[in-house]
């Protein structure tokens, strides 16, 4: 199967100052991925590279059918046409419904029809149940109410991939766990998810593989399970000989110390 995305001996820079080296990795079709590490290790970088943000000068990378390397300005907004972008921020339009969110977003990539895009917001409303709430504005939800319109933003082009930059940074546990299972959820309909998060907590529950920014390198959980060739090598323990202990003379005597000692008493013994 062709994978979404693919990544080969990429390394990532910003402003000539390099901050990832040697990066490898695929994601298939309807894959839950967390990318992890410490805050300044290269997260938000990738992310920036897979939708056009930064620029590609090394390597191999494809997303979808774009080629990276050779992405031109003018190809980049119909990149992110097959991509779904969620932000920690949210970044939603304050002075705008609920809807008209979602209509700036489908106007700006192309939409014209108006019964179409009517039909195409409930369907994503619906999906994030926010399907009652489209007349309100973005200050009358709740902080996952909130989320939950990035995200049917996100999903309004039918995207092959789901980019989430810390999604759940600003929210509590409890509404957390919701928007890690509705991504989950998501991606088990087919479409791929790469989460950026420190929510070490929840990871357990969604999901099992990550890819982890560690020292200027990616680390891909998936080869570290599978590949022989990035367990360490088992080394088996040298067998050692154990040498013969030396006997203790011992206190109680035996039948060869009494024959000994009968012999002697032979010899020393005066002939008749």
């Amino acid at each position: 199967m062709e994978p979404i995305v693919s990544i080969k001996d990429c390394n990532i820079y910003i402003d000539k100052h390099l901050v990832l080296k040697d990066v490898n990795f695929d994601i298939n079709k309807g894959e839950f991925i967390y990318l992890i590490g410490k805050t300044g290790t290269g997260k938000s970088s990738l992310l920036k590279t897979l939708y056009g943000e930064l620029e590609m000068t090394d390597g191999m990378g494809n997303v979808g059918e774009f080629n990276l390397r050779k992405l031109k300005r003018k190809q980049i907004p119909y990149l992110r046409r097959k991509l779904g972008i969620v932000f920690q921020d949210f970044q939603l339009l304050t002075d705008r419904s609920v809807s008209e969110n979602l209509i700036f977003v489908m106007k700006a990539t192309g939409w014209k029809d108006k019964n179409e895009m009517k039909i195409r917001i409930q369907e994503v409303l619906e999906k994030v149940d926010l399907g009652t709430k489209g007349f309100k504005m973005p200050h009358e939800l709740s902080g996952g109410e909130q989320q939950r319109l990035a995200i049917a933003r996100a999903l309004i082009n039918d995207p092959v991939l789901i980019l989430a930059d810390e999604p759940t940074g600003n929210l509590d546990p409890e509404t957390s766990d919701n928007i890690l299972k509705l991504l989950y959820d998501i991606s088990q309909s087919g479409r791929s998810v790469l989460m950026a998060t420190h929510d070490y907590v929840h990871m357990g529950k969604y999901g099992n593989r990550t890819l982890r920014c560690d020292a200027g390198v990616i680390i891909d959980s998936q080869i570290d399970m599978t590949t022989p060739l990035a367990r360490p090598k088992q080394v088996q323990p040298e067998v050692q000989k154990e040498e013969p202990k030396p006997t203790e003379p011992s206190s109680e005597p035996t039948l060869g110390s009494l024959d000994a000692d009968s012999a002697e008493n032979k010899e020393d013994r005066p002939a008749n």
